[in-house]
């Protein structure tokens, strides 16, 4: 076992010579404990709720690779599972995996990392690391999920991408999950506006599903998006996976936006776990005599907040998430990231946040501002003073 665990770390320095992203895996490596996160989550029978309580039964990741088999067992896990971590197999695991990581030039972000998206933590049951090819930092910024049929009419396929070129160029992520249909007219859409989209896949992000959207995942890289999966390289397309991935979608998203689903789709399975997750479920409204509409008007019925445009989705965004937004923008677009009616110099903190929330061209109410600021400072602050 001792020598399982000595190879383990000797790849992770071999990585540092390895593959484009190879700096960022072995830079994470001794801050995330990356190779012991990749060991349990590859643990047979393990899962990522019980491989977390692991973890806080044993106080580390570390602790947990190295507890003996009657520890692992005294905790209720499978016995399996406690086999293959005390006898080093899931260390052997975890040492194989890294060797086609550094091969593909694929980056690992454990759930301890920085880079690991901070809404994703919020759900039941994150995963444990990610696979990302591209830019790892696109999945701490604010995004969507665009979700919907395979089958799109070209009313919806036209919606989708519409409305992920529209928010796209807002500087929301769009966030999808490659398949055919309003997926890849959403993606699309964020490219269409040079924006960044993130695509979550069912398989091993070494395997692009379906295969006619290799240019596409191209087009994703290029434009600083990324291509990720809870999924071991090389895991092919299995119809189970693709539900259990939706959960990431719902997860990693302010807001899930639902195009077009028939009765039965998937797609109702990803608008379940946004609204479990607390997450705004928007919807497309449709034709209601296309079955497609279905799903997007019950939606409606139910309390989905009807999206015909993209200003329907950004007025319902988190007031943070379009100021940072709004500042992101402005910087890549080389504009004054300030949009206030008024100079701020000379004025006190609490005043320059009050202007910061005037724009020039919109109104702005007095109870959106008090709403906005109650956190920071009371309303007598905000509120105008009698000159009396």
């Amino acid at each position: 076992m001792t020598t399982v665990r000595q190879s383990l770390f000797d790849c992770s320095k071999r990585l540092e010579y390895q593959g484009p992203n190879a700096a960022a895996v072995s830079a994470s490596a001794p801050a995330t404990h990356i190779l012991e996160w990749l060991a349990i989550a590859l643990t047979p029978g393990l899962g990522p709720t019980k491989a977390r309580k692991l973890v806080e039964h044993f106080g580390s990741v570390e602790a947990v690779t190295h507890a003996s088999l009657t520890e692992l067992e005294g905790t209720g896990i499978q016995a399996v599972s406690a086999q293959s971590i005390a006898t080093g197999k899931s260390a052997e695991f975890a040492r194989e995996e890294i060797a086609r990581i550094a091969a593909a030039g694929v980056t690992v972000v454990s759930c301890e990392d920085s880079c690991y998206p901070s809404r994703l933590k919020e759900i039941y049951d994150p995963p444990l690391v990610l696979y990302v090819r591209g830019n790892p930092e696109v999945l701490t910024q604010p995004g969507i999920a665009m979700v919907g049929t395979r089958h799109p009419t070209p009313y919806g396929s036209g919606m989708a991408e519409r409305l992920a070129c529209d928010l796209a160029a807002q500087g929301l992520v769009i966030i999808s999950g490659m398949a055919r249909g309003v997926d890849t007219a959403s993606h699309r859409g964020a490219i269409s506006a040079k924006g960044k989209t993130v695509a979550v896949f069912g398989t091993g992000v070494d395997v692009i599903y379906p295969k006619e959207n290799s240019r596409l995942s191209e087009q994703i890289l290029a434009l600083g998006g990324a291509l990720i999966s809870e999924f071991a390289m090389g895991t092919f397309a299995a119809p189970q996976n693709f539900p259990i991935r939706n959960r990431i979608l719902s997860g990693m998203s302010v807001g899930v936006l639902v195009v077009e689903a028939a009765e039965y789709s998937r797609t109702r399975i990803t608008a379940r776990c946004a609204l479990e997750q607390n997450r705004d479920v928007f919807a497309v409204p449709g034709n209601v005599t296309n079955k497609n509409s279905w799903g997007p008007n019950t939606l409606i019925k139910q309390g989905a907040k009807l999206a015909a445009t993209w200003e329907d989705v950004w007025e319902d965004l988190p007031p943070e998430v379009k100021l940072a937004l709004t500042r992101t923008v402005a910087r890549e677009s080389g504009t004054t990231s300030s949009a206030s009616l008024f100079p701020d110099e000379g004025l006190p903190p609490h005043e320059k946040k009050i202007l910061s929330l005037l724009k020039a061209d919109e109104a702005t109410q007095i109870d959106e501002i008090v709403e906005r600021l109650e956190a920071e400072m009371s309303s007598s602050e905000i509120l105008p003073r009698s000159s009396s």
